[in-house]
């Protein structure tokens, strides 16, 4: 009897810890915030030279046109600050390589192996290190989310959605939010052929997915083999249904009208990344409302793959009607930088609220989360609120909220600034 009254009451410490812990986060996001007075970008419509942001719950209720305050809500003034939805890096590894040249702390790159190189079942979500030091790091470039995606193989596998808030598991707001596939001289390596060869086997890949759908079996067929494993391709399931979009790394000019090809003899939504040589089939990629994600600081060739970069491609997909995003290339530390390649599009001719679209709004449609990107009600209420223009550099990150709930601004590289200064 007395152990029993031992373990109720170790028992009854432990939900006090938890709810102690828990309940402080929820009561912050169910608080209503009021952003008052700041200048906002909304990228759902028209910018409010002098506004109000309503947030609680998590999400934006409100965004009006002069300073409103509503009724209960805790008001913050941002007169004289600009506001707008937080910032999306795609294709930085945050939370799957902590130490770039440190092979133990890589979990987003498949080494080479002699394999089929189709890993679609893989899913990056699974060895993420959600506490990682980047994460702080990246909101203090304003930057709430980012697209986690694994790298190696033809099919390297599921990219995940991350929102950046301070937490655990709730920060992955979809394990899988594309297939990712190489195409160009890395997709030729994977498949252990030509470049021409890498497309066939990805094709080859797509028919045994479907086939595999259809019923026939994984490890015996009539004439061969299928082209990966039960899991793969039931993973692949996804991709050739629609429900989500085949992410394609390609750069060459050829590579991506192979990309093209593939998406419409399959029938599947397309995202590029990395577009180098985008500029030269613009109209094309329009015509097939491909979204483009390239990165604004590839101005010169990098390989024989990049040939064609230039410093106005963002400018020129954007001109032509493509649907233009950011992406970086496998960086890390350098994810931060997102709002600078932003300027630096805007600075060779994209338009100011294009190249912010291009860094949010514009991520969050390639990748089906609609909820995610823009000021309106009903959106995910990451929100930030800077000094000045995001793409000026002397301009600072004063506050972030991701989920409605505002974020501590601390961050190690602050710490170690103020430990040595």
């Amino acid at each position: 009897m007395r152990g029993s009254r031992t373990g109720d009451w170790r028992l009854a410490l432990v939900v006090g810890v938890v709810v102690a812990l828990v309940a402080p986060r929820q009561a912050r996001a169910e608080e209503a915030i009021a952003l008052v007075g700041g200048r906002v970008i909304t990228l759902s419509g028209r910018a409010l030279e002098v506004g109000t942001v309503v947030m609680r719950g998590g999400r934006v209720v409100a965004v009006a046109a002069g300073k409103v305050v509503p009724a209960g809500a805790r008001a913050i003034d941002v007169s004289g600050k600009v506001v707008t939805p937080g910032l999306v890096v795609v294709d930085s590894p945050v939370g799957a390589a902590d130490i770039d040249l440190e092979p133990s702390t890589r979990d987003d790159a498949i080494s080479e192996r002699d394999d089929d190189g189709n890993h679609a079942a893989l899913r990056l979500a699974d060895a993420l290190s959600l506490r990682t030091p980047m994460i702080a790091v990246l909101r203090d470039q304003g930057v709430t989310s980012a697209v986690v995606a694994p790298w190696g193989g033809l099919v390297s596998g599921q990219a995940a959605w991350l929102d950046l808030g301070e937490g655990g598991p709730e920060q992955v707001v979809r394990a899988s939010v594309a297939m990712v596939a190489n195409l160009g001289n890395a997709g030729a390596s994977a498949a252990g052929g030509s470049r021409a060869y890498a497309v066939t086997r990805l094709k080859e890949m797509l028919d045994d997915a479907r086939a595999f759908a259809r019923g026939a079996r994984h490890d015996k067929s009539a004439f061969r083999p299928l082209s990966g494993s039960r899991l793969d391709l039931q993973a692949l399931q996804g991709v050739l249904s629609g429900k989500q979009p085949l992410y394609v790394r390609a750069s060459r000019e050829a590579d991506l009208r192979a990309a093209l090809a593939v998406a419409r003899e399959q029938k599947l939504r397309l995202v590029v990344g990395g577009g180098a040589e985008a500029w030269r089939l613009a109209s094309e990629l329009a015509a097939a409302r491909v979204p483009v994600l390239v990165d604004p600081f590839e101005n010169l060739p990098e390989s024989f793959d990049a040939l064609g970069s230039r410093l106005d491609n963002a400018a020129r997909l954007a001109k032509t009607g493509v649907r233009l995003g950011f992406a970086l290339r496998g960086e890390n530390h350098n994810a931060p930088t997102l709002r600078q390649r932003a300027g630096v599009a805007c600075a060779n001719g994209l338009p100011h609220d294009e190249a912010l679209a291009a860094a949010s709004r514009n991520l969050a449609e390639a990748f089906g989360l609609s909820d995610h990107g823009t000021l309106a009600a009903g959106k995910i209420a990451n929100v930030v609120v800077w000094s000045g223009d995001p793409l000026e550099l002397s301009t600072q990150v004063e506050r972030v909220f991701v989920h409605g709930v505002e974020q501590p601004r601390r961050s190690r590289q602050a710490e170690l600034r103020d430990r040595y200064r």
